[in-house]
């Protein structure tokens, strides 16, 4: 019977010890919350992370615009008068070499013009032979007075004459046979070809143009830059060039024009591009292209592209003052590199800037910083690493709902 009473007195004592502490935890929330709720007691408007600025080394480069052109562009025409046109070998975008034949004209004229320049040649070698003869008989005579020196004269003089005809019949062969060498348009250089007009059957006359060939394939990018730039250009200076289509090349400086437009108060600086096959090549000579000149690199104070915040056309940062209040500061900035920007004036390297949560900030706001490693928790959310989504709205959104969720 004791037992039993003893047993009830222990469980009532039980029950009143839980019911103590449950009331005891209900009075510290409802006095947490009345606490809260004083009108007095400052609230943070936003949790942040922060970040410190860095000392890096950035890549000082010139950008520039201009178009891709022939580094030299050869005009190939007809060298011979009134001749028709056979054959054409080659089409728009076929590579040649020099000397090989690339259209061939009718050549039956010049073959008779040819033949005829021969049989004179001959003729001429016989008639010279024959006056050879007969100064040599008359030199023998001279010395016994049977011709008068007026006769051994005469046969010295056609002697000399037959000589010249000679020379001057052979000299018309060889411009006929240079004409015969010229029914065939040879490539002056290798290349790949342009641009034809050639047709077959039409009968063009003495330079009249039938292709054009870029020179051995090379292209050239002719950047405009202006004379304010044009000392940090040193002939061999690498660039990169990114054409129309997004293809990058690489390239560099092979000279700066000697003139100023006065217009434009521009150069232009030639740029050679590496050498490709023509029907592989992703430049194509006409192209417009921009392109970076670098120029080295340099020491710079950085900070992370998501504390940068733009407004009003300015730039400007957030710094964390020791009352966990932020102030905003204008700052000019420069290069960017990846998720890095150069600050040029505005902050000290020793300032606390806020990183995430910056584009949702005020002059004066109270903030909660967290460190830089919590919102790395979030990396799984489904607008995490969704294009165009700001670091910053990621931040500040993740970040306010652990805020006002951590009293409860």
């Amino acid at each position: 019977m004791k037992s039993i009473s003893l047993k009830s007195i222990l469980l009532t004592l039980a029950v009143v010890a839980v019911a103590g502490a449950g009331g005891i935890a209900l009075y510290s929330a409802r006095s947490d919350a009345a606490a809260e709720k004083k009108p007095g007691a400052p609230k943070p408007a936003l949790t942040v992370t922060t970040a410190r600025p860095e000392q890096s080394r950035l890549p000082i480069r010139l950008s520039a615009n201009g178009n891709i052109a022939a580094w030299q562009e050869a005009l190939i025409g007809s060298e011979s008068n009134g001749l028709r046109l056979t054959e054409v070998r080659v089409n728009v975008g076929d590579t040649v070499q020099a000397g090989q034949v690339l259209a061939t004209f009718a050549a039956e004229t010049i073959d008779a013009d040819v033949a005829q320049a021969r049989a004179a040649v001959m003729e001429a070698e016989a008639n010279a032979a024959d006056a050879a003869g007969n100064a040599a008989r008359a030199r023998t005579l001279a010395a016994t007075g049977a011709m008068s020196a007026q006769q051994i004269n005469q046969y010295l003089t056609t002697e000399q004459t037959a000589k010249a005809k000679v020379e001057a019949a052979k000299a018309t062969l060889a411009a006929q046979q240079l004409r015969l060498k010229q029914t065939q348009l040879l490539a002056p250089d290798s290349g790949v070809i342009s641009a034809r007009t050639a047709t077959v059957g039409a009968v063009v006359g003495a330079g009249t143009e039938l292709f054009r060939m870029i020179r051995q394939g090379r292209l050239e990018w002719r950047a405009e830059v202006t004379a304010t730039e044009l000392g940090r250009l040193p002939v061999g200076t690498p660039a990169l060039i990114t054409a129309a289509n997004g293809t990058e090349l690489r390239g560099r400086v092979r000279m700066i024009a000697p003139t100023v437009d006065p217009q434009t108060r521009s150069a232009l600086v030639y740029v050679d591009l590496p050498a490709t096959p023509a029907r592989i090549a992703p430049a194509k000579a006409g192209m417009f292209a921009r392109g970076e000149f670098d120029l080295g690199a340099s020491n710079a104070l950085t900070v992370p592209q998501q504390s940068v915040v733009l407004r009003d056309g300015f730039s400007y940062v957030f710094l964390l003052n020791p009352d966990q209040r932020v102030s905003q500061v204008k700052v000019q900035t420069g290069r960017r590199l990846g998720e890095r920007v150069e600050v040029l004036d505005g902050i000290r390297p020793d300032a606390v800037l806020i990183a995430g949560g910056a584009g949702f900030l005020n002059e004066g706001d109270l903030v909660k910083n967290v460190p830089a490693a919590a919102p790395a928790s979030n990396a799984a959310a489904p607008n995490a690493g969704a294009p165009g989504v700001a670091a910053s709205g990621v931040v500040g959104s993740g970040s306010a709902k652990p805020a006002s969720a951590a009293p409860k």
